[in-house]
């Protein structure tokens, strides 16, 4: 269920969006800092995580799974809530929040009613990913600052010591 005050209208709602497949819109006026979902679903550890999805076609990127810590991963494909919907994208309106191992989706500026609700993903990028791994997780967010990728930078160079 959105957050909202008794006889108030829902924050939000799920439709298709131009970012990819449904996304989730604000029905009303959210104001920054608004915890606005849970991201619900499943709690599995990553081993099931991985088995649930190690079938999965190598160029298909569409999970559900939400890493919590290094224990627990919350699948949304089960038990799910509209969170699952929310896309990523390289200039978000929202992030997400930890609280007591929950993962909670929160307004980091002030969003205007039928704009599309999004957050960084923040993907990790693994040793055995294959080469295309950019290409599987392309961002289609059209920010104006787009990085092309759902996934996190690689480790940053570092900058020269300096001399004195």
């Amino acid at each position: 269920m959105p957050t909202q005050q008794r006889g108030s209208a829902p924050l939000y709602k799920v439709r298709q969006s131009r970012i990819h497949g449904r996304g989730v819109f604000a029905a009303r006026k959210i104001r920054k800092g608004t915890r606005v979902i849970e991201y619900l679903g499943e709690r599995v550890s990553h081993a099931e995580a991985d088995r649930r999805y190690e079938d999965k076609a190598p160029d298909d990127n569409h999970t559900f799974l939400f890493v919590v810590d290094r224990r627990t991963v919350i699948d949304a494909g089960v038990d799910g809530n509209e969170a699952r919907w929310i896309n990523h994208s390289c200039d978000p309106n929202c992030e997400s929040v930890f609280e007591d191992r929950r993962v909670f989706i929160e307004a980091v500026r002030t969003i205007q009613p039928g704009e599309e609700l999004s957050y960084n993903y923040q993907i990790m990028r693994e040793p055995n990913d294959p080469p295309n791994v950019d290409e599987v997780f392309a961002c289609r967010c059209g920010a104006a600052n787009c990085r092309g990728t759902m996934l996190m930078d690689p480790k940053p160079k570092r900058k020269p010591a300096r001399k004195k």
